[in-house]
């Protein structure tokens, strides 16, 4: 209950969450919606797909709802078919990892069957564990139980998915294991509190961008981990700018954990104004300018009026702006930010003022602008490829973030503190014979050269953490290390390792090839590369220019 806490409100003015679900997800809907009931009216709906429609578009006529929770291929059926917004609960890495380590508990033949797209970053998994994993995608029920009954006739006995396909999967006579947390059902509730409070204040942000963190933070300074001279200087320099309102930009390679900064950041600076009330009256808004087209762009950050252009929601809508009134506004990637838009962006950060797309009035906003980018903005502004006036209204205060390798007494560190942080969400018992046998790879770990930083650390220790779960008396010696994670073969300074222990190097892909071979997934992409998506799409456009 203290989870959902800042959520409070008069029961008058609670918030209307419908769920919906005909599978074993409905019992898992039922239990976490007992830690919000001092939060939001939620009601299960017990139909899915067309019945789930009438239903809802029935009861809409006399009652309100302000947004349902649902998933998979129910969810997805549900976004284009009533006008009330959809959140889909989606299963985590984490939720994969668990359940491929029960499921091999019980046989080592084992399928997984996910929406509309299988998960080609399971292949390496494959590989390490020696796990004849079959994967299927679906898009419809009978597309579903068509693939339960190919795998059982190929002999496999074990399937991972979620509600309709293990309820399906035990209609066939096998076993299914359901791949959703506790977690990953309560981060849905969180994340419809979070929209339907967002529409009670007019501000509805489109689903398209809609992202966890969108409305709260979820990352302080504490989660800013290290020891070095250079995370203590970072934790500093966050103490001090979150004493004045003054625009902050974040540099950094990928990977470094600019937005953990921005948000820890924020929370510094609410917390000094608003002491008593830090967690609820100041939005943080973050949007990625390198990921939408400028028309789209425009229309988000400033909203648009009625009839501004062709498709636009009736009545106008607010752009992020205006949502972020008295909080923070994060602009990541604000190196990709088109010439034309940084005109307009500069000219509302001088006035302090919005004017929505096909409007005339202005409108007084009071937001503070976090940005960051990963590019030479110094140097891009000299060369005319982004505005100078722009640039020092954007950096009256600097944060360059270190990579990674500049900061190597840290690495063993936060190698402990993820694989640790990743045996708990899955689960798994975290002994200290685990954390220490990091040690053991002591060399390995402080020789490579981290290209992704942070988060390369962090997936990485997600695999380790996937292997202790399903083998805990397994050894992390130095040469299974390398079979485990591969990438770390790839610095010259491994080069003393013998061919007998190091294994063959992967063929580097592009972008292009690697997104062909995830069936066009660009989420699966990014993970697949070790990339962000916003690092992906830029790859995407280089290729294609």
């Amino acid at each position: 209950m203290a989870n959902s806490s800042r959520y409070n409100t008069e029961a008058g003015n609670k918030p209307v969450i419908w769920t919906v679900s005909i599978s074993r997800l409905a019992d898992l809907f039922r239990d976490i919606s007992l830690e919000f009931d001092d939060s939001a009216i939620i009601t299960p709906v017990p139909y899915g797909f067309e019945k789930a429609v009438q239903f809802i578009r029935k009861k809409l006529a006399t009652e309100h709802c302000d947004v349902i929770i649902s998933s998979g291929s129910n969810g997805a059926y549900l976004k284009s078919r009533v006008s009330v917004p959809v959140i889909t609960a989606r299963a985590s890495g984490f939720d994969v990892m668990q359940a491929l380590a029960n499921a091999r508990k019980i046989s080592a033949k084992i399928g997984i069957i996910t929406y509309q797209h299988t998960l080609p970053q399971l292949t390496e998994f494959q590989q390490v564990f020696d796990l004849p994993i079959e994967q299927r995608s679906y898009a419809t029920e009978e597309d579903a139980r068509a693939q339960i009954n190919e795998l059982k006739a190929k002999g496999i006995e074990v399937i991972i998915g979620q509600g309709m396909v293990t309820d399906l999967t035990t209609e066939a006579g096998l076993i299914g294991v359901f791949v959703y947390s506790a977690n990953s059902v309560r981060q849905a509730f969180h994340d419809a509190l979070d929209l339907s409070r967002s529409t009670r204040t007019g501000i509805h942000q489109s689903q398209a961008f809609a992202s966890p963190n969108l409305l709260h933070t979820r990352h302080n300074i504490s989660d800013l981990q290290g020891e070095s001279p250079a995370m203590e200087q970072v934790r500093q320099t966050v103490l001090l700018y979150a004493r004045s309102p003054a625009a902050v930009l974040i540099q950094g390679e990928t990977g470094t954990g600019k937005e953990w900064v921005a948000q820890a950041l924020h929370r510094e600076y609410i917390a000094l104004r608003h002491p008593r009330q830090e967690k609820t009256i100041a939005p943080f808004i973050a949007i990625n300018c390198g990921a939408i087209t400028e028309s789209l762009l425009e229309a988000e950050l400033f909203g648009y009026e009625d009839g501004a252009f062709t498709g636009s929601r009736r009545g106008g809508r607010p752009g992020l702006f205006e949502a972020a009134n008295g909080g923070t506004l994060f602009l990541d990637e604000i190196g990709e930010m088109p010439l034309a838009m940084q005109t307009r962006l500069l000219r509302v950060l001088e006035e302090r003022r919005v004017v929505r797309v096909g409007g005339q009035r202005p409108i007084n906003i009071n937001v503070r602008v976090i940005s960051a980018t990963h590019c030479d903005l110094d140097a891009w502004q000299q060369q005319g490829r982004f505005r100078s006036d722009l640039f020092y209204r954007l950096s009256v205060l600097r944060l360059p973030l270190p990579a990674l390798r500049e900061r190597q007494e840290d690495v063993i560190l936060l190698a402990k503190w993820y694989l640790q942080q990743s045996l708990a969400a899955l689960n798994a018992p975290v002994q200290e014979k685990m954390l220490n046998a990091i040690n053991h790879c002591r060399e390995l770990l402080l020789d490579y050269h981290w290209p992704g930083n942070i988060r390369e650390l962090r997936n990485l220790m997600e695999r380790v953490a996937l292997f202790l779960s399903a083998s805990p008396e397994g050894l992390l010696t130095k040469e299974f290390m390398l079979r485990l994670l591969p990438e770390l073969a790839q610095s010259p300074l491994n080069a003393d390792i013998t061919p007998a222990t190091q294994p063959a190097p992967t063929p580097l892909l592009t972008a292009e090839q690697a997104l062909k071979k995830c069936s066009g997934n660009h989420s699966a992409t990014a993970d697949y590369l070790g990339i962000s998506r916003t690092t992906l799409w830029r790859r995407l456009r280089k290729e294609r220019e």
